[in-house]
């Protein structure tokens, strides 16, 4: 918890440290930019125990209420959907008006703040012009770019950089016991991604998922097969979402029933049901949102792949993100030239935009793969 659980950010680290122990650069709302997984989250978590915890407080008792997301003067909002919902905000804007009731600071943080559509932006917007004297805004987005113009000109920006393999690595041995070796590997294939890094380290499956879906992308020898291989990849993706929702939806239709007084297996009362409904329509959305999230994690483990051939086409070295399957790159790479891997590189990130754009995920990655072919068809003699 706290401070240690961000890694690479020392310059971030010591501004709002600055900021909350000395009031160096203080200021009511901060935006904190980055890449994916290079600790936003982390770093505003951290900032807003240090900004709740009193004078001669324990830190410790300040930072496990925040970590588990429980301190009172800590407003939240994640949301697991693919928008931010304007009665959220409308939500978290209402709790920042009241005081500190035992901290420095009322502190709101708002994650994936670039979820938020225009008309909900406005609504928060209200909010920073004029915040209570002690309440302080957090907001987590990719870049000050996904934010509008006004928001961005009431924020204090901090520009989170990726941090390094071997900082990552030293996050899994220290804070989740895993082995060196394997903490070195799995932050090398998450390219830094401290979450995915963490996964790919305590969890079998999700290193399984990974190896079948770089293993279903170099078997690609013909359109039919890209096509096969798309359907694969989705499935994949499928599986991995399921895996990540299905146990705590299970938990969740479990504490609920519990709550409304109705007995394991028990027959829901008529009355009830509508609140029960409220809950699967969260849960639905919350699968679309991580079916989401496990294409685009594809698409960017496709990249890596096809980033390592495109360095072993043009002989430059430097070690492979994807170093377990270096044959199998070494012989993509001899089956084709460096511009078609650019081509390819480009369609697959072409496909990340167009899922994100409501794109019909299936139909964008079969665009993305179906370049690959290119890679294994145009060669001299036909090789494929």
């Amino acid at each position: 918890m706290g401070w240690d659980e961000v890694v690479g950010q020392d310059a971030a680290v010591a501004a709002v440290r600055a900021a909350a122990e000395r009031g160096e650069g203080m200021t009511h709302s901060w935006l904190i930019t980055g890449p994916p997984g290079s600790g936003r989250s982390n770093l505003a978590y951290a900032f807003a125990a240090a900004l709740i915890a009193r004078d001669g407080e324990d830190p410790a008792a300040v930072e496990a209420q925040v970590h588990a997301r429980t301190h009172p003067d800590l407003g939240v909002l994640s949301t697991e959907r693919v928008i931010i919902a304007i009665e959220e905000v409308r939500q978290l804007v209402a709790k920042s008006q009241f005081s500190p009731s035992s901290g420095r600071y009322r502190v709101m943080v708002i994650e994936d703040a670039d979820r938020m559509t225009e008309r909900t932006s406005n609504v928060l917007l209200k909010a920073l012009e004029e915040p209570p004297p002690r309440t302080v805004w957090i907001l987590c987005a990719p870049s000050e770019a996904d934010l509008i113009p006004t928001i961005r000109s009431r924020v204090r920006s901090l520009r989170l950089r990726v941090p390094t393999v071997r900082e990552v690595a030293a996050l899994l041995e220290q804070r989740d016991g895993v082995p060196a070796a394997i903490a070195e590997t799995a932050a090398r294939e998450a390219q830094s991604h401290i979450g995915m890094a963490h996964r790919l380290a305590t969890d079998a499956d999700a290193r399984e998922r990974r190896s079948r879906t770089l293993q279903a992308a170099l078997g690609i020898r013909s359109v039919g097969g890209a096509v096969r291989a798309a359907a694969e990849l989705h499935e994949i993706a499928a599986a991995d979402a399921k895996a990540i929702t299905e146990e705590r939806d299970a938990v969740e239709r479990e504490e609920a029933l519990r709550s409304l007084g109705v007995e394991p297996g028990g027959t829901v009362p008529p009355a009830l049901r509508a609140q029960l409904k409220h809950l699967e329509e969260d849960q639905k959305r919350r699968a679309t949102r991580s079916l989401r999230d496990g294409l685009d994690r594809i698409l960017v483990d496709l990249l890596s792949l096809y980033r390592d051939v495109l360095v072993t086409q043009l002989g430059v070295g430097g070690e492979l993100v994807n170093a377990a399957i270096a044959d199998g790159i070494r012989e993509a790479a001899a089956l084709g030239d460096a511009p078609q891997t650019l081509a390819t590189l480009d369609a697959v990130a072409e496909a990340r935009t167009r899922i994100e754009g409501n794109v019909a995920p299936l139909l964008a990655i079969e665009a993305a793969l179906v370049s690959a072919v290119r890679v294994r068809e145009a060669q001299p003699g036909g090789a494929r």
